[in-house]
C-alpha cells in the first residue's frame, strides 16, 4: 500500500485546481485524481476528461462529494476565497488530508475555526504559501543562517504585480472587488507578508500602511473609449487593452487564456471578450481594490521592513534587499547578490536549479515542494 499513489478529490476545477491536479498527470505513481467538484460545466468537463474520471465521480458541488463519505486520501480545495471555510471544516471532520488554497479565509475567525478542525482531526494540512518553499527562499535562508551578512537589520521588498496582471486579476477578474473576494493584501500579497515574516524570523510589534486605488477609475478613461475593448476606437493606444493582453501579446499564456474561456481558438476568445468580464474597459469595472500600497513593519527585536505592492511595473519576480551588519543582499527570485563589507566584494548565487522544467515548477519550484 505504501507504493500506491495518493488519491485526491479536487474541489474547484478552475485555473488553480487544474494546475495542481496536473501533478497527477506528470507523476501518476505519486498522485491520482479520483473526483472533481466544479459548478461550471465546461471547466468541470475539461478536468474530468484530463483525468479520465467516470461520470459518477464528477460533481457540481463539494457537498455532493461530502455526502459520500471519504472517497479519497486528500482534497485540494481551490474554490474562491470566501468559499473555503465550510468545505475545509467538513472534509477535515471526515479525516481527509488537505491542501487549501491561500488565503485560508478573509475572516480571522473562520481561519481559527479551520485550524481547530484540523487540530481536532489530526490531518495533514497545508496552505499554499508557496513562496516559503521555493529554491530561492531555501538558498536565501541557508545564507542567512551562515551569517553571511551578519545580523539582518532591515528589509525592502517589492511585489511588482505587473500592469497587465493587475488588469486581468484585480480590475476585471475574480479579485477586483473586496466584497466579492477580499482586500489586495490578503488576495495577492499574503504570499509576501508571510514571506517577510518567515525571512525576518521575529514577531511583528507594529504595522503602518498607505495606499489606494489611483488609476483604474472612470475619471481616467480616455476620451472616445468604449465599454468594451472589442468595440473601442482608442484601444490600440491603451496598454490595458484586453485585445493586446489576450490576443496579441498573450500575457500569461495558456494559463491566463483558460481563465478567460475554457474553449480553444481565437474566435472563442473574442466571444469571451465581447460578452464576459475580461473584455471590459478597465476604467468602467466594478473594482475597488487598491492598485498600490506600502506597508511598514516594526519587529519585536527592533528590526524593520518595508513592503511595496504596485500595479505599475513589468510583470516580474519579487525584488528584495536585505541590509545586514556585515553586508547586504539583493535578490530577484533567481539571483542572490551578496556584497561583503569586509572584503568589498560581491558574490552572485544562481538558484535556477531544475533542469527538466515541467508545468509543475511554478513559483520557483514552490508549487510542487
Amino acid at each position: 500500500m505504501d507504493n500506491q499513489p495518493v488519491t485526491v478529490a479536487v474541489i474547484g476545477g478552475g485555473a488553480r485546481g487544474e494546475l495542481y491536479a496536473r501533478y497527477a498527470l506528470e507523476h501518476p505513481d505519486k498522485m491520482k485524481v479520483v473526483a472533481v467538484a466544479e459548478p461550471r460545466a465546461k471547466y468541470r468537463a475539461a478536468l474530468a476528461h484530463q483525468h479520465n474520471l467516470p461520470a459518477d465521480r464528477v460533481f457540481e458541488s463539494w457537498e455532493q462529494i461530502a455526502v459520500l463519505g471519504k472517497i479519497a486520501d486528500a482534497v485540494l480545495i481551490c474554490t474562491q476565497d470566501k468559499m473555503h471555510t465550510e468545505p475545509a471544516i467538513t472534509f477535515a471532520q471526515q479525516k481527509y488530508h488537505m491542501l487549501l488554497e491561500k488565503p485560508m479565509s478573509p475572516s480571522a475567525e473562520e481561519c481559527r475555526k479551520i485550524v481547530d478542525a484540523v487540530d481536532e482531526n489530526g490531518i495533514i494540512f497545508g496552505v499554499c504559501h508557496v513562496m516559503r518553499y521555493t529554491r530561492y527562499t531555501t538558498r536565501l535562508k541557508q545564507l542567512l543562517a551562515e551569517n553571511i551578512i551578519g545580523d539582518v537589520v532591515s528589509m525592502q521588498h517589492l511585489e511588482p504585480v505587473g500592469w497587465w496582471h493587475q488588469a486581468h486579476s484585480f480590475v476585471r477578474g475574480n479579485w477586483r472587488n473586496q466584497e466579492e473576494s477580499t482586500f489586495m493584501l490578503l488576495a495577492k500579497a499574503c504570499h509576501d507578508l508571510d514571506w517577510i515574516r518567515f525571512i525576518m524570523g521575529s514577531p511583528v510589534s507594529a504595522v503602518q500602511s498607505f495606499g489606494g486605488l489611483y488609476h483604474f477609475k472612470p475619471e481616467n478613461q480616455p476620451e472616445g473609449a468604449a465599454e468594451r475593448c472589442v468595440d473601442c476606437q482608442v484601444e490600440t493606444g491603451c496598454p490595458y487593452s484586453a485585445k493586446k493582453i489576450y490576443l496579441e501579446s498573450q500575457h500569461g499564456g495558456e494559463y491566463t487564456r483558460k481563465i478567460v474561456t475554457p474553449e480553444d481558438g481565437e474566435q472563442a476568445l473574442l466571444s469571451a471578450l465581447a460578452e464576459g468580464p475580461y473584455g471590459r474597459c478597465v476604467y468602467l469595472c466594478d473594482n475597488d481594490v487598491v492598485d498600490h500600497q506600502v506597508v511598514n513593519f516594526q519587529f519585536e527585536d527592533g528590526r524593520s521592513a518595508s513592503f511595496t505592492m504596485t500595479a505599475f511595473t513589468e510583470y516580474a519576480d519579487r525584488k528584495t534587499r536585505l541590509f545586514g551588519t556585515l553586508g547586504q543582499i539583493e535578490g530577484d527570485g533567481r539571483y542572490i547578490k551578496v556584497f561583503d563589507f569586509k572584503t568589498n566584494r560581491e558574490t552572485v548565487y544562481d538558484v535556477e536549479a531544475i533542469q527538466d522544467e515541467t508545468t509543475m515548477t511554478g513559483h520557483g519550484g514552490g508549487t510542487t515542494t
